[in-house]
């Protein structure tokens, strides 16, 4: 069984910061990579950033400047700092990982985290 824990959501002012937290366990032997996604009413589920076990990372444009994704591969945990917080941005965000089980790679999602900006 692999479970994704995620932490750090919650309300916050417009211009705030917040720190996301996801933390993988269970029957995991690698990490290809990890990342975000986020979910508002009524739009699709969008990449907000991932990471690779190596350190490279991509981000959705809107966010770019303003947030930086980071992974301790030794705790399989990844990390989304989000600074100078928009209105815009209020959303669930849901962890993923990408990682070998057994013998394939397979993708793990969390249960999401609410994260809600005021204006």
């Amino acid at each position: 069984q692999v479970q994704l824990v995620e932490s750090g959501g919650g309300l916050v002012q417009a211009g705030g910061s917040l720190r996301l937290s996801c933390a993988a366990s269970g029957s995991i032997f690698s990490i290809n990579k990890m990342g975000w996604y986020r979910q508002a009413p009524g739009n699709q589920r969008e990449l907000v950033a991932a990471i690779t076990s190596g350190g490279n990372t991509n981000y959705a444009d809107s966010v770019k400047v303003r947030f930086t994704i980071s992974i301790d591969n030794a705790k399989k945990t990844v990390y989304l700092q989000m600074n100078s917080l928009k209105p815009e941005d209020t959303a669930v965000y849901y962890c993923t990982c990408n990682a070998m089980y057994r013998v394939a790679y397979l993708d793990y999602w969390g249960q999401g985290t609410q994260v809600t900006v005021s204006s």
